[in-house]
């Protein structure tokens, strides 16, 4: 390594991981990313996200992103509503005329970041197998192959399942208790029109306030609706209640076994659902979660904070990146080594990750 040159990996193409390589490029700085993924639409990238002002939206201002992501924001879905299970809204906050929190596709906003770091510079279908770092020295990095490179600096940006995390700590995600299953529905103008007046333009959750072990959240999403149906449980409750989930049809049936009583209007969100059914089990790691400083490895994201979906993940994770990136912009600028910056960054991310993975904890709790 030269100071003004330094070798940086970023292991893990999502969104915290593009913002920092993007906004490392846009200082001069090159970077490898690593991607497991074949290509960037192997697979569903999630829901719509609320970026907030102070966090995701200040990140992409870093990186030069902030006019993209307008361009493409929905800020009309940020309305709020709340039933109880005979369908009465008891609650309903309306979209605002100006937000500071607009909702955009977390499919869009990839590829708003692809489309500034060029989808040339991710080496897709890369994993990683393991990290290790050396005595004040770089960090290995072993790729699937078998392949070892050495990097300077190695970010894991690679999420809740991190393969970087074990290089710093021991630290593994635990089960919260609570799953989701989620449920996707398109074209739902022409095809679900009851559902889409339900849920509104934004947000819907629906409970049973005498029985709380099951919810129903709605989200507007820009190309149609997911649902979520919000389990209280141990982890494999589907094989202890012998539900197949790949069989929509016998996960319907269960379901709407499930929430019987609630009312018609609810349960069209079970009963028009064609599937597939995806289970996803709720995972948090404790917080505050630090780790013993290494210059030559750190984290950023789910992979340094998980917590359960609370519209913070998103955006802690750009604004981690874009930190992270300044950080190390002002090292290489100031002739300093880069562990300096990896120790300015983790002081100010561990802190703030701790902040909102509890108040994750708590609103995953009520």
């Amino acid at each position: 390594m030269t100071n003004d040159h330094p070798r940086i990996a970023v292991v893990g193409a999502g969104l915290g991981g593009l913002l920092c390589a993007t906004a490392l490029h846009r200082y001069g700085i090159d970077t490898t990313v690593f991607e497991g993924d074949p290509g960037p639409d192997h697979r569903d990238q999630g829901g719509s996200l609320d970026l907030h002002e102070d966090t995701g939206q200040a990140a992409l201002r870093t990186a030069g992103l902030h006019d993209a992501f307008m361009s493409l924001a929905r800020p009309e879905d940020q309305e709020v509503r709340e039933y109880d299970h005979t369908g009465r809204l008891v609650h309903r906050e309306e979209s605002p005329s100006s937000s500071s929190r607009p909702e955009i596709d977390r499919t869009a906003l990839r590829g708003i970041l692809l489309s500034a770091l060029g989808e040339g510079e991710v080496r897709w279908g890369t994993p990683v197998r393991a990290v290790t770092p050396t005595l004040d020295g770089p960090a290995r990095v072993t790729l699937g192959t078998g392949t070892v490179e050495e990097f300077d600096l190695v970010v894991g940006a690679d999420g809740a399942w991190s393969r970087v995390r074990p290089a710093v700590c021991d630290t593994r995600p635990f089960y919260t208790g609570n799953t989701l299953v989620e449920m996707c529905f398109t074209d739902v103008e022409e095809h679900h029109p009851e559902l889409s007046r339900t849920i509104g333009r934004g947000m819907m959750i629906a409970v049973d306030r005498s029985d709380t072990e099951h919810v129903l959240i709605g989200q507007r999403n820009g190309d149609g609706i997911r649902v979520y149906i919000g389990l209280k449980g141990p982890q494999d409750w589907a094989e202890r209640a012998s539900v197949d989930l790949s069989d929509s049809a016998a996960a319907r049936t269960h379901f709407l076994k499930l929430f019987a009583g609630w009312h018609d209007d609810l349960l069209r969100a079970i009963r028009e659902a064609k599937g597939p059914f995806i289970n996803r089990p709720v995972h948090r790691l404790p917080y505050p979660h630090t780790w013993k400083h290494n210059p030559a490895v750190t984290l950023l994201g789910d992979a340094a904070h998980l917590m359960p979906p609370a519209g913070q993940g998103a955006n802690l994770a750009l604004i981690d990146a874009a930190d992270l990136a300044g950080a190390i912009a002002d090292a290489v600028t100031a002739g300093v080594p880069l562990g300096r910056a990896v120790a300015h960054y983790e002081e100010i991310m561990q802190p703030r990750g701790a902040v909102a993975a509890e108040q994750s904890a708590r609103a995953l709790e009520q």
